[in-house]
């Protein structure tokens, strides 16, 4: 590879796919997927979120694409709605904290790795959320409603444009969370629950991802970290018998334990979530690097085109 210091990200990246091997390599087969799948107006794009990515500060890139119109459809853990929230609501997630982690629980601040969150920040999500929930319709509450619905209908009361969350509701760009129990979200939700109406239908968010997928002409998936939100995007396509067109893996997790969050997106093709001509690739690398890359030089790469 031949690098200088004129080179721009898209350069960087051309260089790898001159050399075209290992995750160098990958990556750059890995711009071309996305920019193919994004840049083909038939294609929904489902965008699968696990891992801690909004603490890492990668919800504004989020945002950003569904303002632009490159995604259609995402699947988040309640981890990153919660922590995109917790921003939305004037919180902070802090880096450079000293401190062991007994000592950091005395002084009420929570470790994410190398990311602190005080306790401060979600007793604030709290009164937010909650105030958020009372003002969704009672009836609807009462009715049933679904994770997707309530996330919309969340979305619709923030300000902060660097929310992914309100980026979403604005765009009607749906978003679904299977797991929104395992989250500080969803102890909110079963706290309110307790004195007042709240029933999730959370069978109506299969329902609508499912309908999502059959009308989609052709389908892409980008799938960050694994998890559940891989496996809920990726069984889409066993309803409706299609198989996704494109897909695109970036994850540290490996195959040999039988984990889904490792496995590769061929084992997915023995399955039928992947059609078997679909264009794919695995990237084993850290989200937090690899796809704010592969984000750059995209954008470089579409003004070319």
């Amino acid at each position: 590879m031949k690098i200088d210091e004129n080179m721009s990200v898209l350069d960087l990246v051309k260089e790898m796919d001159a050399a075209g091997v290992f995750c160098a390599g990958r990556l750059a087969r890995a711009l071309d997927i996305f920019v193919e799948m994004v840049s083909d107006p038939d294609t929904t794009v489902f965008l699968g979120l696990a891992g801690a990515l909004v603490p890492a500060g990668l919800g504004q890139i989020f945002a950003d694409l569904i303002q632009e119109d490159f995604v259609d459809v995402i699947v988040s853990t309640g981890a990153n709605i919660t922590h995109d929230l917790i921003e939305a609501f004037g919180g902070q997630h802090q880096k450079g904290i000293e401190g062991n982690d007994a000592d950091l629980r005395k002084r009420g601040i929570n470790r994410i790795y190398d990311v602190y969150v005080s306790d401060a920040a979600f007793m604030k999500f709290e009164e937010k959320i909650q105030q958020i929930f009372r003002d969704i319709d009672v009836e609807k509450r009462r009715e049933g409603i679904a994770v997707y619905e309530l996330i919309n209908e969340i979305g619709k009361r923030l300000n902060d444009r660097k929310s992914f969350v309100k980026v979403a509701a604005d765009k009607g760009v749906p978003i679904f969370c299977p797991a929104i129990t395992d989250s500080i979200l969803g102890l909110q939700a079963w706290l309110f629950s307790q004195l007042n109406p709240l029933k999730i239908n959370i069978l109506e968010d299969l329902h609508q991802i499912i309908n999502l997928a059959y009308e989609s002409k052709k389908s892409g998936a980008i799938i960050l970290g694994g998890g559940v939100p891989k496996n809920h995007i990726l069984q889409t396509m066993l309803i409706t018998g299609k198989g996704f067109d494109y897909a695109i893996q970036i994850t540290l997790d490996r195959p040999e334990s039988g984990g889904l969050s490792g496995a590769t997106l061929d084992e997915a093709r023995s399955w039928g979530k992947l059609k078997s001509n679909a264009k794919s690739v695995d990237l084993i690398a850290d989200v937090t690097v690899a796809f704010p890359i592969l984000i750059a030089a995209a954008r470089q790469k579409l003004k070319e085109l």
